[in-house]
């Protein structure tokens, strides 16, 4: 509550009320805005969850036809190189910061392997483990992304609240202490001079 009811702290109070007012409608929108983004991704990485569990299964599958066809591969995996091809980068959205993740795409005959020793089980196993790879780092991209949105969303959620529940209110109650108390104020002052008025009409009679 304002400790000195002036038309100056009137004017400061209605000013901060209008500023959290203002306050609370970008908060309310950031998390709209936030929340929207973040079903979208949710959307999306179930559909690529599922994509992945079907390509795990033909994968898995297909290295086991490669080890029955080949025998034991695990002399022919250790041809494949390590996995350098990853970068990060980040976009923002309403000030969050979301991760890009990508990945060289390796070409559609590129082998690591020899081909007379090989076949063509042994071929489709590498294609589909390494489609897993690519739908992996999809995922974790946006897994990690709907993370910081929904922690995002519960800290503005809180802001807004606060504004909502704890500041506006408060600025308003504020704002009716000092206008009703300037109200009295001019109400005696007003009688004071209608008192005065008499008097000297009296006194002049």
């Amino acid at each position: 509550m304002a400790t000195v009811p002036t038309k100056g702290n009137l004017m400061n109070t209605k000013k901060q009320l209008s500023l959290a007012k203002m306050g609370y409608e970008l908060m309310d929108k950031k998390r709209n805005i936030l929340i929207r983004e973040m079903m979208m991704l949710i959307d999306k990485a179930n559909e690529i969850q599922g994509t992945i569990d079907s390509v795990y299964e033909e994968a898995y599958l297909a290295l086991q036809t490669a080890n029955v066809t080949h025998g034991y591969c695990s002399e022919i995996s250790k041809t494949i190189p390590v996995e350098n091809s990853l970068t990060l980068d980040y976009r923002s959205v309403m000030g969050v910061e979301i991760p890009i993740v990508t990945m060289d795409e390796p070409g559609k005959n590129e082998l690591h392997f020899g081909l007379f020793s090989t076949g063509n089980t042994l071929d489709n196993a590498y294609r589909k483990f390494t489609e897993v790879k690519i739908l992996t780092a999809q995922l974790s991209e946006i897994e990690n992304s709907v993370y910081r949105l929904a922690d995002s969303i519960k800290k503005t959620q809180k802001r807004a609240n606060a504004l909502k529940n704890i500041m506006i209110p408060q600025f308003e109650e504020d704002v009716k202490f000092i206008s009703d108390a300037l109200d009295e104020k001019d109400r005696e002052e007003f009688s004071r001079m209608k008192v005065i008025k008499k008097q000297k009409k009296n006194k002049n009679a």
